[in-house]
């Protein structure tokens, strides 16, 4: 997808005007052009997003930052499929996924996304191996094959010791570790991570900002977090700042969370 003027590029390495070459190499995972969005409210419209346009690179961290009703939220949904904008184009991978149908855009997600919530959304009747299985249970996969997958994630974010426990016998951290691990257990282009440290303490906090920068810096995963907390977005490698619906800045983040 060619950029144009006023394009901001968030690329492997640096953030720059579109026309400016970046140092990252290849395409973008996520090409967002010219995007709007608003919603009804009775007989007023709201606009929540004014003509976005911005590229992030594959195998980026991105934490999305603004006061609320900035449209940050909105801007998460409407990346990973699950709204889409009044105009403008979202290509992920390449694919225009505004002009997919609901069919489509849901098996889009279930293949291409991987959801990581504020509160943590497991089946509180399910242990922590069933609900990271779930995911797989729409896969091909036979179940020695899902068995492994899922034992070797959880093994992954330190919970190979907990596969049999039930959220209610879980810390909120532990509980958040088990949804990264549903999260990535399918091996998802993109991890959609909505407040994840939002409802945990600093401890707790600080240990799941750690392994989603593992699972960056590591696994080369791409990652798009909203978040409240300047603390959770030094994780990430770059800031995009929203305010009043339009993209007010971008800066990039050098150090780790200690």
């Amino acid at each position: 997808m060619n950029t144009a003027a006023g394009d901001v590029q968030v690329g492997a390495a640096s953030v720059r005007p579109a026309g400016v070459r970046s140092a990252g190499s290849g395409p973008p995972l996520i090409e967002i052009r010219h995007v709007s969005k608003s919603y009804t409210r009775g007989e007023q419209v709201v606009p929540v997003l004014t003509d976005i346009n911005l590229d992030v690179g594959r195998g980026e961290f991105v934490a999305l930052m603004g006061p609320s009703g900035s449209g940050k939220s909105t801007l998460l949904n409407l990346v990973a499929g699950i709204d889409k904008p009044d105009a403008g184009v979202i290509a992920i991978n390449g694919e225009d996924i505004t002009q997919l149908g609901e069919g489509d855009l849901a098996g889009w997600r279930a293949a291409s996304v991987g959801f990581i919530f504020q509160f943590y959304n497991l089946m509180p009747v399910l242990n922590a191996f069933e609900n990271v299985e779930l995911p797989l249970l729409l896969t091909a996969l036979g179940r020695a094959e899902r068995r492994a997958r899922v034992e070797m994630t959880l093994a992954l974010v330190g919970l190979a010791d907990r596969m049999d426990h039930r959220p209610n016998e879980l810390s909120g951290g532990q509980q958040q570790r088990v949804a990264i691990a549903r999260a990535i257990v399918s091996d998802p282009l993109l991890l959609i991570a909505d407040e994840p440290t939002g409802d945990l303490d600093r401890t707790s906090a600080a240990e799941v900002l750690a392994l989603l920068r593992r699972l960056n810096e590591e696994l080369n995963k791409t990652i798009v977090m909203v978040t409240h907390d300047p603390r959770a977005a030094e994780a990430a490698r770059h800031l995009i700042y929203l305010d009043k619906g339009q993209l007010t800045d971008t800066s990039p983040f050098a150090g780790h969370v200690a």
